[in-house]
């Protein structure tokens, strides 16, 4: 007998999607930091990581998901630009990205972030932000 499909949000599917949210951004910026490049192609997948913990967490679909989906894959996307360039900007310090963060303020950070994203870049990430709008929406079919 099939499940009821859920109605309500589950306690701890925000926190969940925030402990996601911060771990691949986690990778992200220690992958971008390796390769020495911003890795854009990487906020689909943040997509498809958010989504995948919302339906782990059995968050019901519909708008309120969407929404949810949206805002944690675009807090990956600027929380991982934001530790991007603290590390670049660390490392010409010998600080870690942590400590580099710590001290970088808005201003700058917003302008490193600016120089160091292309046009590209930003295709990737609404891209990205898009996907995740889309698959909060979506309703699988019945098997």
């Amino acid at each position: 007998m099939p499940e009821a499909a859920p109605t309500t949000v589950r306690w701890f599917a925000l926190p969940l999607l925030a402990l996601g949210a911060a771990g691949f951004a986690a990778f992200w910026v220690l992958l971008a930091l390796l390769l020495g490049r911003q890795c854009a192609w990487l906020a689909p997948l943040a997509a498809l990581d958010i989504a995948l913990l919302q339906g782990l967490a059995r968050w019901p679909h519909g708008a309120g998901r969407a929404l949810a989906a949206t805002l944690a894959t675009a807090l990956t996307v600027a929380l991982a630009n934001y530790m991007i360039a603290a590390g670049q900007i660390g490392m010409g310090f010998g600080l870690r990205p942590g400590e580099s963060a710590l001290r970088m303020g808005p201003d700058y950070a917003w302008l490193l972030v600016t120089l160091a994203n292309s046009r590209a870049d930003l295709v990737w990430y609404a891209a990205g932000i898009a996907l995740a709008a889309w698959t909060g929406l979506r309703r699988r079919r019945a098997p």
